[in-house]
C-alpha cells in the first residue's frame, strides 16, 4: 500500500511550486480560475486536495470563498506560508472521507488528482464525499487526463510523455489494475540541492471518462458539461484530457 503522506513529504512540497511556469503559468491558471469562479457564483467553493494553493489562492483573490481538504501535512504547511487559515481554511484528511462543512455551491478536483486514489472504491467514495458537501444544486468539477493506451507500442509497458531540456516524464502501465506510475526525471545544473539529477515517482489509477460518469451517477450526479480544457473547447476522441462538470441530480 502506498503511503501518500510519505509521497507528498517536505521535499515534494518544497519543490512543488513553479511560479509562472508549467501548471503555475498564467495561460494554465487564468482560464482555470475564470471557469471555477463562474461556476461558484456567489457561493462558497471547496477544493479537494488543495495542495499548496495553486488554484485556491488566485480563486480566493477573485472573490470566491474557498475552503480545502488536503492529506499532506507538508503541503498544508507550504500553503500556510502564503495565506492564513482565516482566508482559506483547510481540513487535514483524505478527500474521500474528510468533512469540511456543507452547502458549498462548488467542489472541485483539478490536475488529475482524483487518480491519486488508487482503487475504484476510493474514487467512488470521493464522489460520494463531494455530494455530501454540496448544496442541492451544487456542482463537482473534475479535471483529468485521458489514458493514452493507444500510444503503447506492442509488447511495451511504457511511454515517454514529456521530453524537454532538463525534464523527462515516462509513464509505465499496469493495464490489469488500471495503474500507471509517472517517473519524473529532472536533470541539469540548476537543481537547488546540487545533484546531477532528481527522480520522483507518483502512482495513479487512471479512469476512463465513461467510468467517471458512472461513479458520478452512483453518487447522485449527472454530467452537465465536458470540455477538452478550461477554454471550453470541444472534447473529442483525440483529446488528451477533459474538464467534466457534474451537477447534483434531483433528490
Amino acid at each position: 500500500m502506498i503511503n501518500q503522506q510519505h509521497l507528498w513529504d517536505d521535499d515534494a512540497a518544497r519543490n512543488y511550486d513553479t511560479p509562472g511556469e508549467g501548471m503555475f503559468s498564467p495561460e494554465v491558471l487564468d482560464p482555470t480560475v475564470e471557469v471555477l469562479s463562474q461556476l461558484a457564483g456567489d457561493g462558497p467553493a471547496l477544493e479537494f486536495a488543495i495542495g499548496t494553493g495553486r488554484v485556491a489562492i488566485p480563486l480566493s483573490a477573485a472573490g470566491v470563498r474557498v475552503s480545502g481538504i488536503e492529506l499532506s501535512h507538508a503541503m498544508i504547511s507550504r500553503l500556510r506560508e502564503k495565506v492564513g487559515e482565516s482566508r482559506i481554511p483547510v481540513v487535514q484528511g483524505d478527500m474521500s472521507e474528510a468533512r469540511a462543512g456543507e452547502n458549498f455551491s462548488l467542489a472541485f478536483l483539478v490536475f488529475n488528482t482524483i487518480s491519486n486514489l488508487l482503487t475504484q472504491d476510493e474514487q467512488v467514495r470521493c464522489f460520494q464525499n463531494a455530494a455530501r458537501h454540496l448544496a442541492p444544486d451544487g456542482r463537482f468539477v473534475v479535471e483529468l487526463w485521458v489514458p493514452q493506451l493507444r500510444s503503447l507500442p506492442p509488447g511495451h509497458g511504457g511511454t515517454v510523455e514529456v521530453s524537454r531540456p532538463g525534464y523527462l516524464l515516462v509513464d509505465t502501465y499496469d493495464v490489469l489494475r488500471q495503474h500507471v506510475i509517472s517517473h519524473h526525471v529532472q536533470f541539469g545544473t540548476d537543481l537547488s540541492d546540487g545533484r546531477a539529477a532528481r527522480i520522483g515517482r507518483t502512482p495513479h489509477r487512471y479512469v476512463w471518462p465513461s467510468e467517471l460518469d458512472l461513479m458520478a451517477r452512483l453518487a447522485g450526479f449527472e454530467l452537465e458539461s465536458r470540455w477538452a480544457d478550461w477554454d471550453r473547447s470541444e472534447f473529442t476522441a483525440e483529446s488528451r484530457s477533459h474538464v467534466s462538470v457534474y451537477r447534483m441530480s434531483e433528490r
